[in-house]
């Protein structure tokens, strides 16, 4: 099984590495964004960095999903799976368009609603996962599975 890792720097790396026990064993690489915490949490890893800032950024929105497309097509992965932000969107529209399985976590810090990129991606994942059973609600595709942390 190959597996791409997307995730932003900060917190939803240390909620993608909290996830760990799921893509254990599995052929993976990350695309994530420049940070403080990537250089030595990914220091043996396959990384690949994506343009920030993601925020509101229709610049880095076009090179990323440049960026996607790339990686994407390169790496042929069975799954993406994403712990968030704003990375995550133009890797599952491309994924989408390739067929590619899409698992999305929501932050744990979402705990009354969804995020402007689990919004975005909601209708593109195959499993979406959120962290607090109120986000889930009147969201049929949206599964409570508790804390990852």
């Amino acid at each position: 099984m190959r597996v791409l890792l997307v995730c932003s720097s900060g917190g939803h790396l240390q909620q993608m590495l909290a996830l760990e026990p799921a893509w254990r064993g599995a052929e993976r690489s990350w695309v994530t964004l420049p940070g403080a915490d990537v250089g030595y949490l990914l220091a043996d890893e396959d990384v690949t960095l994506g343009h920030s800032p993601t925020n509101r950024s229709v610049k880095n929105l076009v090179r990323n999903t440049r960026l996607a497309w790339q990686e994407l097509r390169r790496r042929r992965p069975d799954a993406v799976l994403s712990t968030g932000a704003g990375l995550a969107v133009p890797f599952f529209l491309v994924g989408k368009l390739l067929g590619i399985r899409l698992v999305y976590v929501e932050s744990l810090t979402r705990t009354e609603s969804l995020s402007l990129s689990g919004r975005l991606v909601y209708p593109l994942a195959s499993r979406f996962f959120v962290q607090w059973p109120r986000p889930a609600e009147g969201r049929r595709k949206a599964e409570y599975a508790g804390s990852i942390l």
